[in-house]
This record gives structure tokens, C-alpha cells and sequence, in this order.
């Protein structure tokens, strides 16, 4: 069954943009400042750990002009909790380097994707926080677990998954159903025992609907 043609996505989701609509990402920033470094920081650790470290560091560090001024010593004292903190310090101070002063954040997916330790789901995430027009979808773990679950994508792959997510939907979606499926994901599509029956989205799921 071709689901791309069976189903209304953009007509089966809207509920569940509507559900999670502008809440702000779990991580716990305050500026767009705060969260590039966040999103560079959780790369490969949670979320959780990057908010309970994350104010002693700011603190320290308020601003990317204060950013680049740290040596590496002082990043690797402040940081080094953090999983592969070396490399995350390193892509830290490029970026700092390349940024100088906050007001200079990118928010285009080109030179947010061109800065060390930026991908698309990173530069994706940022563009949604500031507001800035879509120009991709956010596909993180829980998105790449709940889409193909869902019968919406078949990649195994975030770029995969991604592409036949924005094929899939138009454009005014983009923005923010990344977050949507994202928080799907981490509260009632869990990998295991997920909880069908306070789904919102359960009458279009391959997987709920093959185990009913």
C-alpha cells in the first residue's frame, strides 16, 4: 500500500502541529546565543545534562564576544562532562571565531550548515527558535524513529527521512512539525511500549494500525 498516496499528511497532522505548536525546545536556552551552543553541546548527549550544565557556563561565557576569548584549558574546565567535549570546545571556538558577536548568528540554513558542528537538524532546530522561515525539517532520534512508524517516510537516515518528510507536506508545515513529531516521539511514541491510545495520530499510523 502506497501511503504517500492513501493518506492526507498534511491534512492527518495538523492536529498534532496544533498539540505542540510554538512550545519551545527542551533545551533549556534564553537567547539564540545560548542555544547554538546548546545544540552544538547535545550532540550525542541529552538534552537534560546540557540544561543542568548550561547556567554555571553561561555565566561564565554570556555571549559569543566572551566565547571567543576563552582559551581551551578554560572551555575543557568548564565542559568536560560533556561527551567528545574536545571536539565540541574545538567546533565551539570556530565558531565563535567566525561569529565575533551574537548580533551575527546566521539564520540561514547555507551559513548556519557551514559553521563547524552545525547540521541540518541543528541549523533546523535554530531557524524554528528564532523564527525564521523554514527551509528544512527537523529530524532528530525521535523523528527518525516516529515518521517511518507513522508510514509517512521510509528512510533509515535523518537526510532521507527529511527529504520525504518535506516532499510529503507543504511548506507552511515545515517549521514546525519536526518539533511536533519530535515531542511525539519523547512523550507518547516511546521505541518501546508506545501509547496508542493517547495518539493523536493513531488512525493513520502504519504501526498502531498493524498491531490493532
Amino acid at each position: 500500500m502506497d501511503l504517500f498516496k492513501q493518506t492526507d499528511w498534511p491534512k492527518a497532522l495538523r492536529p498534532l502541529i496544533e498539540k505542540y505548536r510554538d512550545k519551545q525546545h527542551p533545551l533549556d536556552y534564553k537567547n539564540i546565543y545560548q542555544l547554538m551552543v546548546m545544540v552544538v553541546l547535545s550532540a550525542q548527549d541529552s538534552d537534560a545534562h546540557i540544561n543542568k550544565i548550561a547556567p554555571a557556563f553561561f555565566e561564565k561565557y554570556p555571549d559569543m564576544r566572551a566565547l571567543a576569548k576563552a582559551n581551551t584549558q578554560e572551555l575543557t574546565d568548564a565542559l568536560s562532562d560533556v561527551r567528545f567535549h574536545g571536539n565540541k570546545i574545538a567546533w565551539l571556538q570556530d565558531i565563535a571565531s567566525e561569529v565575533k558577536e551574537d548580533k551575527n548568528i546566521p539564520t540561514t540554513m547555507k551559513e548556519l550548515t557551514a559553521l563547524k558542528g552545525v547540521g541540518r537538524k541543528s541549523a533546523n532546530v535554530i531557524k524554528r527558535e528564532a523564527g525564521t522561515e523554514p527551509e528544512g525539517i527537523m529530524v532528530d532520534l525521535h523523528v527518525l524513529r516516529v515518521a517511518p512508524r507513522l508510514g509517512i517516510a521510509k528512510g533509515k537516515n535523518a537526510d532521507k527521512v527529511e527529504k520525504e518528510l518535506m516532499e510529503a507536506l507543504p511548506k507552511d508545515m515545515w517549521g514546525e512539525i519536526g518539533m511536533a513529531l519530535s515531542f511525539l516521539g519523547r512523550e507518547t511514541c516511546r521505541p518501546t511500549n508506545p501509547k496508542h491510545s493517547e495518539c493523536i495520530v493513531s488512525s493513520v499510523c502504519d504501526y498502531c494500525l498493524a498491531q490493532t
